[in-house]
């Protein structure tokens, strides 16, 4: 029967550790994990389709019939994928767009996190396996011929050349290598979920802030229009005061409407220019090296697909990156459940020692000891039991917060589908009053024109139409604006299936 075996000094061997006994032993011990295993939280239950229906422009599913069966789509079955934005089928937003991920400063410092993470598991991991260092030492020692105990005619100059290795291993019996790569493994893909969460965040940013900018655009047509407008009525004014058929309560009446235009058009640069910058800052360019061409916002909103509420929880990267908390904060359970038991280590040294270089790498000059070493805390004064009910209040408050994330997630997309849809209400009731203020403006044109109202009337009707007008590229500057935050509130083009293993 093999064993470990140490020489002592006289020459015999002790037997320390019986190793054919022991090793069974340990690969029984090393199935067991101490700790709760894992099951995800049960959170809000989805319900069969939201409650809002949206906005035309919103693909929702039928409801499940009665007695029916709907089989349930994979996550991104009939979803939006990879480059969301494309759906908007504009190119310039596109290259913008495509310009983010590998500029964005922010998003740089939250991969490098991931990455950082991820090697956390690789740290983990090594502990399942042996360390093993290896030493060479060449000493040269004078000994006093004085010392206590000398022998005389003993040496007292001597070398020593020693050549050893020595090995060590912890065997993972308890679990608590396990738990500690499941917490590290669990706390990547969080982090992989957070970098998901803020790259689909800072797309729509800039997808919300190119569509205020083109908004913009369109309310600075219109004001445009609506100043050539005014200095066409000034002229009219002016010539007919000539003429002696308007006053010059008229004239100034046309000059101060036409200032003012003149005012919010410039008002409306000032704005515009603030969103290029914010676009700028998100690309991680100077402001003098983003210059974006005018472009009225004259697209077509895209359809939305909404999908099932129960194919949310797999395409929300926040919600993701909560649950993965969770499973982290309950592997620490088990950690500090492990340290209640014995540790075990399982040692050895080996190598060659002589004082002369001729002996040294020789059979006679070899050294060995194999050993083992079990350890049991006796007293921590609640220590461990303290990290124990740390860890699972951790735990609590993790999965509290997971469920508070599904909720709210919900929650959010219900809000973002009524926004569309009375944000659609309003710009078919704004466009009838545009209609209408055309008409009004027409006829107080004509009716002034034939002497038988003041301008004060015909000023009054411009100014309502440019009202209405602006109101109309208003409300489809906040469509595409809720048309991006509804995608945002969806997950984007992601999915759970982008978490890495």
């Amino acid at each position: 029967m093999q064993s470990l075996r140490s020489r002592t000094d006289n020459g015999n061997f002790t037997v320390k550790v019986c190793l054919p006994a022991l090793l069974p032993v340990l690969c029984l011990l090393s199935s067991c994990t101490v700790g709760p295993n894992y099951r995800r939280p049960d959170a809000v239950t989805p319900p069969p389709v939201y409650k809002e229906t949206g906005a035309p422009n919103t693909v929702v599913p039928p409801p499940n019939p009665t007695g029916g069966a709907w089989q349930p789509a994979s996550p991104s079955d009939g979803m939006l994928r990879g480059k969301w934005w494309e759906v908007y089928q504009d190119p310039q937003l596109n290259a913008l767009e495509d310009q983010l991920a590998p500029q964005n400063q922010t998003l740089h410092a939250a991969l490098q996190s991931y990455l950082a993470a991820r090697q956390q598991v690789a740290v983990a991991r090594a502990d399942y396996f042996p360390t093993a260092s290896v030493g060479v030492g060449v000493t040269h020692q004078k000994l006093s011929e004085n010392r206590p105990m000398a022998v005389n005619g003993s040496r007292s100059s001597y070398n020593d050349l020693l050549l050893a290795g020595e090995a060590s291993w912890e065997p993972d019996l308890w679990g608590r290598i396990r738990r500690s790569v499941e917490a590290a493994s669990s706390g990547a893909q969080a982090s992989a979920a957070d970098l998901a969460n803020l790259d689909l965040s800072l797309h729509a940013e800039l997808a919300q802030d190119y569509f205020e900018l083109r908004g913009l655009d369109s309310d600075s047509r219109v004001l445009q229009s609506a100043v050539a407008d005014f200095e066409r009525q000034l002229d009219l004014n002016e010539q007919l005061l000539k003429g002696g058929v308007a006053t010059e309560v008229a004239v100034a009446q046309a000059q101060t409407q036409l200032e003012t235009a003149r005012a919010q058009l410039i008002d409306i640069n000032q704005a515009r220019a603030q969103y290029e910058h914010a676009i700028a800052t998100l690309i991680n360019k100077e402001a003098r090296d983003v210059s974006l061409q005018s472009m009225p916002l004259d697209l077509v909103l895209p359809n939305v697909p909404v999908g099932l509420p129960s194919q949310l929880t797999e395409r929300r990267p926040d919600i993701a990156a909560s649950e993965r908390r969770v499973a982290a904060a309950n592997a620490q359970i088990g950690i500090a459940t492990a340290a209640f038991y014995p540790t075990i280590t399982l040692g050895g040294i080996g190598g060659f020692e002589s004082s002369h270089g001729g002996t040294w790498i020789q059979g006679p000059s070899a050294l060995w000891s194999l050993g083992a070493q079990a350890t049991e805390l006796l007293f921590d004064a609640g220590r461990r039991h303290a990290l124990t009910e740390q860890a699972r209040l951790t735990y609590e408050s993790q999965a509290s917060t997971y469920k508070a994330t599904v909720l709210a997630a919900f929650n959010e997309v219900e809000d973002r589908l009524s926004d569309l849809r009375i944000l659609q209400q309003e710009s078919v009731a704004s466009r009838r009053a545009v209609d209408a203020a055309q008409r009004s403006l027409d006829l107080s044109n004509q009716r002034y024109r034939a002497g038988v109202t003041s301008y004060l009337e015909v000023l009054i009707a411009e100014n309502a139409l440019l009202n209405n007008q602006r109101t109309a590229t208003d409300l489809k500057t906040r469509e595409f604006a809720a048309s991006v935050q509804l995608i945002r509130a969806l997950g984007g083009g992601w999915d759970i299936s982008q978490l890495p293993r």
